[in-house]
């Protein structure tokens, strides 16, 4: 059963990932309903997202390339370092700041306190507004080339808002985006490419600590860790299933709202949030 859990969460993991509605939300709740004993974990969740974010590695391959080179190239002066590649990897970095800042100050509150079902339904319903307003009043104009060192920075705190289960990464990041008046595609872009050195860096974090730092019975009972309830075999399945899952994901949801509205993520967002309120509230689910 445990395999066929850490299947589940993982094709949870690469379905909801790139959506804005949250995928750590979604692994909290599923495993809860999935009655493996506990909440799934934010380890467990942080390595499963390497999964997801090797598909982003995948689709925009030629594109972090060629920015990864024009970096390299202007920062020893080859080429001018105003070059639109090359800024635009110093955007990722400097954007990258506040998620790593904000995780490590808060790394034991986002693995406790935050993971409560109740803030799970109070984010995914008030961020779920959020984006139906940004949606609605943003002017839609901009391009990632008129994307300033400032709103790289707002992208960046938009994205650190995502260690809290029910705000969603890309849900954020492009609601941000949106209010400072960029274009749906663009602000998903930049969403996905500032998402790459968060995600691998928890990841791996996670990874490390994991075969490094192994938690026991002897320690949860001292109250130092939290065993978790998936081994390196399922956990290890769950990323892989989450890469397959996420990579025709992320080619349906850039294709989507290049058309379409955010509206039918907004509904969803809400009616989960309000069912999950309900399922407190009676008992069915534990905080």
């Amino acid at each position: 059963m445990d395999f066929i859990n850490a299947i589940i969460l993982g094709l949870v993991q690469g379905l909801t990932e790139f959506l804005p509605i949250s995928s750590s939300a979604h692994i909290r709740i599923v495993g809860e309903l999935l009655g493996t004993g506990a909440d799934p974990g934010a380890q467990f969740t942080a390595i499963i997202q390497l999964g997801t974010e090797a598909a982003v590695l995948l689709y925009f391959w030629k594109d972090i390339v060629r920015i990864v080179v024009a970096w390299f190239k202007a920062l020893f002066g080859k080429i001018p370092r105003n070059d639109p590649d090359a800024r635009m990897g110093w955007l990722v970095i400097i954007g990258s700041i506040p998620i790593v800042v904000l995780g490590v100050l808060f790394q034991d509150k986002i693995e406790t306190t935050f993971r409560s079902l109740w803030i799970v339904a109070a984010t995914l319903i008030v961020f779920g507004i959020l984006l139906g307003i940004a949606d609605y009043v943003g002017s839609k104009t901009r391009r990632l080339r008129d994307l300033t060192w400032g709103h790289g920075i707002i992208f960046g705190f938009a994205q650190a808002l995502a260690l809290i289960p029910g705000v969603s990464r890309s849900g954020g990041t492009i609601t941000a985006g949106l209010f400072m008046g960029y274009q749906r595609r663009a602000a998903a872009r930049y969403s996905f490419l500032l998402a790459l050195p968060a995600v691998f860096g928890s990841g791996f974090f996670q990874l490390y600590k994991a075969i490094k730092e192994p938690c026991t019975k002897a320690l949860e009972a001292a109250g130092t860790c939290t065993v978790e309830v998936f081994g390196p075999a399922e956990t290890a399945v769950a990323t892989l299933v989450a890469f397959i899952v996420g990579l025709v994901v992320i080619a349906f949801f850039m294709s989507y709202i290049s058309r379409r509205s955010f509206l039918p993520f907004v509904i969803y967002r809400i009616v989960l949030g309000v069912v999950l309120i309900v399922l407190l509230s009676t008992g069915v689910l534990a905080a």
